[in-house]
């Protein structure tokens, strides 16, 4: 039988820049002081009248399109997801030190991801055509101009192509949760392939409205500890009640890793490997096994050519759900085996919420940042064990050791399973 690894490109995939929209801060310094802090950003909403629904709290972005340098022309059209994407990709290219204008655009790709897309402007338009929900038949005439834009998740992918000048391959990428981990993974596939030198990868969501709270309120997935919104993401605790919703963006400028020396870029690290599967099992539940996570687990080791006991850290999905920290605990058990009790495993969920499709890629800067600082970021608010999560979860402070190898995973809603290897590049230079 033919193996995964036997498929992998000579091309190898650097990571050169990092740019973050975050709750608890706006920017890469300020998203991993927050993290190395152990400080939780989670809130009462104040995006919306939150009264009368069954979660109130969230992790909110303190977001300035102006300050991020967003004209009033691009705030007027883009929903907010899409200014968080700019702002962050704004910032990867500018950490990468690359000079756009310089690289043959038709080599150059953008590959976001979004679980929900404009949610935010739609619902805002949705009120004012229906006059707030009083009338079937909507009148045209009081949508904003923009609206066509708001409609099309493909607006995330095309809106930062536009502005960086990719001509390259451009998609937005839509599978739940994993949505980041996956735009970053079809990147890194295109770029080990040979289809493109560089790319844009990364994912935004903004979903903290009305609607979307509805969703996870009518299926009891969030957290209802509204009295105590900063202790209330507390993944693999015993008393966990479910995940905090949150919002924001990360963006990773990835490149063919000769294209990268050959111009003397600083270097974060290395994408080694990733894969995805499905469960072919339910839109929301999770087995209790793990199997599908533990073959992504195994599948993109396997693309990176690395056994399991190269792992140093795993950083977790970690929502907060009771069934959800249960499946990857089991996942990572199965995939590690013993070695998976002598590494730390955290979720930076406890800290910055799950923002859906964004968080995926905001994990993923958290670990390359992990590999450059040789620090791990802690779990917030863990405090009581669950039997059934019987590993080492990094309790509230962050720990500083040597990594070379880093594994991230996500679960997606519609049963998507994830998994991306990172290592430390030789010679770095971060």
């Amino acid at each position: 039988m033919t193996t995964h690894s036997e498929h992998r490109g000579s091309r190898r995939v650097a990571v050169t820049g990092v740019g973050v929209i975050a709750p608890g801060g706006v920017g890469v310094p300020a998203f991993w002081d927050l993290l190395t802090a152990g400080r939780t950003a989670t809130r009462g909403i104040t995006l919306f009248d939150p009264e009368g629904f069954r979660s109130r709290i969230a992790a909110e972005c303190d977001f300035d399109p102006a300050a991020c340098g967003l004209g009033v022309k691009e705030t007027e059209r883009a929903d907010r997801y899409v200014q968080f994407a700019m702002a962050a990709a704004d910032e990867a290219v500018r950490d990468s030190g690359l000079d756009l204008r310089e690289e043959d655009s038709w080599r150059v790709g953008v590959s976001l991801g979004t679980a929900v897309g404009g949610s935010t402007r739609l619902e805002q338009d949705y009120i004012a055509v229906s006059d707030s929900g009083q009338h079937w038949d909507v009148d045209h005439r009081q949508a904003g101009p923009h609206l066509h834009r708001v409609f099309s998740p493909s607006t995330l992918a095309s809106e930062v192509a536009e502005r960086t000048g990719a001509h390259g391959p451009v998609q937005t990428v839509s599978t739940g949760c994993t949505s980041g981990l996956d735009a970053i993974g079809y990147a890194f596939h295109a770029i080990e392939e040979g289809r493109a030198d560089v790319y844009i990868a990364g994912a935004a969501d903004s979903p903290i409205t009305p609607i979307t709270v509805a969703c996870f309120d009518s299926i009891k997935a969030t957290s209802t500890n509204n009295d105590d919104p900063a202790h209330a993401s507390r993944p693999f605790d015993a008393g966990r009640d479910g995940f905090v919703l949150g919002e924001g963006a990360a963006v990773l400028v990835l490149e063919e890793m000769e294209h990268a020396l050959g111009r003397g870029a600083a270097i974060y690290c290395e994408i080694g490997g990733y894969a995805t599967f499905g469960n072919a099992h339910h839109m929301t539940g999770l087995t209790r096994e793990g199997l599908e996570m533990s073959r992504a687990i195994d599948r993109a080791l396997d693309h990176a050519r690395l056994d399991s006991s190269a792992v140093d850290y795993v950083n977790a999905h970690g929502s907060g759900t009771q069934q959800n920290d249960r499946h990857e605990t089991a996942a990572v058990k199965r995939s590690l085996g013993r070695h998976a009790y002598d590494i730390p495993m955290s979720s930076i969920k406890s800290m910055v919420g799950h923002s859906l499709g964004a968080i995926g890629a905001l994990e993923v800067v958290a670990c390359t940042l992990a590999l450059a600082n040789g620090v791990v970021p802690p779990t917030a608010n863990y405090e009581t064990p669950d039997p059934e999560c019987d590993l080492d979860y990094v309790p509230r402070v962050a720990r500083a050791m040597k990594l070379r190898t880093v594994l991230s995973v996500g679960s997606g809603f519609g049963g998507f399973q994830s998994a991306v290897v990172l290592n430390r590049a030789e010679g770095s230079s971060r």
